[in-house]
């Protein structure tokens, strides 16, 4: 290995410790004292309930744990979006697993905890896999109601989803393990089978302090709508669980009973190692973001063997378009180049651009996948499409038009990776979360904006100095090197892949070693649910 790959590695390899770090305090929750206190109150915490569920070995790929970081500060925070959740094995079969997290604010819904639960019944949705639930939560956060309680998008989207993956057949199991409070109370009713532990859980549309203002009864919770009441009295649950651990072996009895799907069918073999170490990739990626480098050497690191089938490798280089495998699985792959590669014309630098003839090259591929019923992987590393007079005149608006409707249209699913720069409409032709991704997930150096951050900085420097131009007020040098610093700084946070994360723009902030893992149980994931739509272009100009 050079010097330069070593440097590589080694600033990399910071990102991701960094990322790390994190997470480690994302999850400790509300913190030491509070999840302690949980503990007191004969209950598992959030994570230790996922932990106790899954099959022992096997791996949890958590959903949206930067959801919420660096958010509502003024309420104290919301580590995780107050709630745990991913995809993993119960009993031998993929679940959804969504965990009241209630060390923060007693689990209670921020904006961002409604999206996040949404996002996991999503995904459940999308692949028809059974999903979990594992309540404790005082309902919606009364700070913020008005985010949280009336729009589409928010707390009320869960119950509809509640319904409508009832009637899709999609299996729905909730364990109540400590407070269910008002609207919350619907979604065990409306799941399939319902679990209550006794003195821990509690399910009501109104607590008994509220019940008292409305009504002047008096009456305590438990008696209100604990464990026994919905038991013997109103029939609300179907199954009462002594404590946690009681609970959640009722949930793998039936989990382990379900019956399944009919499969889409995608075609897998033996699984082969990569040509490359994928650990090679901290060396392999540059530390600017403006460097070049070779995807065909990340792409090494990545498929079975190394081996890609590549499609037109002469025709419209800036994007490499293949068929390859990853863990077996068939995958057609959708890549931006990097690197100065030799045309027709001599030698053209690709820096991440998408030019007329690799976004026809695309949309072509993106149809042969459809019509193979093979599943793709989008790897971005994207500045854009190409500018300029040549490119308008040579129909840049056009054929990015052509690979943007294939990839709304895809009926196959879709994975994104944003291994480098996701910038402006680069973002959406190359599967941006817009266009229904089943997984978009980055890598810890990743950056996700309309521009680069130099760019725009000077973009927005230029406005703000012809709006003081117009008052009669110039700056100094130095007043403008500082508001172009100030300016820097404020966009430069707002493009780090933490800042996507904690809004769910992205799934994950991964280690690049684990992508593998992330896709293949992706499409084992997808494989639960029949195609049965057809592939379409619609209208398209040529």
């Amino acid at each position: 290995m050079d010097l330069e790959f070593n440097k590589r590695e080694d600033h990399n390899k910071l990102k991701l410790a960094e990322i790390n770090r994190l997470l480690e305090e994302i999850k400790m929750g509300g913190g030491k004292k509070r999840l302690q206190k949980i503990r007191e109150e004969g209950k598992m915490t959030a994570r230790e309930r996922i932990n106790f569920l899954l099959d022992a070995g096997t791996d949890f790929l958590e959903i949206g744990a930067f959801a919420g970081h660096g958010m509502y500060e003024e309420h104290g925070g919301c580590p995780a979006g107050g709630t745990v959740a991913g995809l993993g094995y119960i009993s031998g079969k993929l679940c959804v697993v969504v965990a009241n997290d209630a060390s923060v604010k007693a689990g209670a819904y921020f904006p961002i905890t409604a999206k996040k639960n949404l996002r996991a019944q999503e995904i459940a949705m999308e692949n028809r896999i059974p999903i979990i639930y594992l309540v404790d939560s005082a309902g919606a956060f009364l700070p913020m109601q008005d985010e949280v309680f009336p729009d589409k998008e928010h707390f009320g989207r869960i119950f509809r989803n509640n319904a409508k993956m009832s009637a899709m057949g999609i299996v729905q199991i909730s364990a109540i393990m400590g407070s269910c409070v008002a609207g919350g109370a619907y979604l065990p009713a409306m799941s399939d089978e319902a679990i209550i532990v006794e003195n821990t859980g509690t399910i009501f549309l109104a607590g008994s302090y509220l019940v008292r203002a409305a009504i002047g009864e008096v009456i305590d919770n438990e008696t209100l709508g604990g464990a026994k009441t919905h038991s013997e009295i109103s029939g609300v649950t179907d199954y009462r669980a002594k404590d946690d651990a009681d609970a959640l072996n009722h949930i793998k009895k039936i989990v382990a009973s379900l019956g399944d799907n009919k499969k889409a069918g995608f075609n897998r073999t033996q699984p082969e190692k990569p040509k490359r170490n994928p650990a090679d990739i901290f060396g392999l990626m540059p530390i600017s973001r403006a460097e070049q480098y070779d995807m065909h050497e990340i792409l090494d690191c990545l498929l079975d063997g190394g081996k890609l089938e590549e499609y037109k490798a002469d025709y419209g280089k800036s994007l490499i378009c293949g068929f390859g495998r990853i863990d077996g699985w068939s995958i057609g792959i959708v890549a931006n180049q990097r690197q100065i590669v030799k045309n027709g014309k001599g030698e053209m630098q690709f820096g991440g651009v998408i030019y007329s003839d690799s976004a026809d090259k695309a949309a072509r591929f993106i149809s042969n996948c459809n019509q193979r019923k093979i599943p793709i992987l989008f790897l971005q590393d994207v500045t854009g499409f190409m500018v300029g007079s040549k490119s308008e005149q040579g129909g840049i608006i056009k054929d990015g038009a052509k690979m943007v409707n294939a990839v709304s249209n895809s009926i196959v699913p879709k994975f994104t990776v944003i291994i480098g720069n996701s910038y402006g409409a680069g973002n959406y032709a190359m599967c941006g979360k817009a266009y229904d991704p089943r997984f978009i997930v980055a890598w810890p150096w990743s950056e996700i904006a309309v521009m680069g951050g130099s760019q725009a900085a000077k973009v927005l420097l230029q406005i703000q100095e012809a709006g003081l131009k117009k008052n009669g007020e110039e700056l100094s040098e130095n007043q403008r090197e500082k508001l172009l610093r100030e300016i820097s700084d404020r966009y430069n946070k707002q493009i780090e892949p933490t800042y996507a994360a904690a809004r769910l723009w992205t799934d994950a902030i991964i280690n690049p070693e684990e992508t593998r893992k992330w896709i293949s149980l992706g499409i084992e994931a997808a494989n639960n649910s029949e195609i049965t739509d057809s592939f379409s272009l619609g209208v398209v100009q040529v």
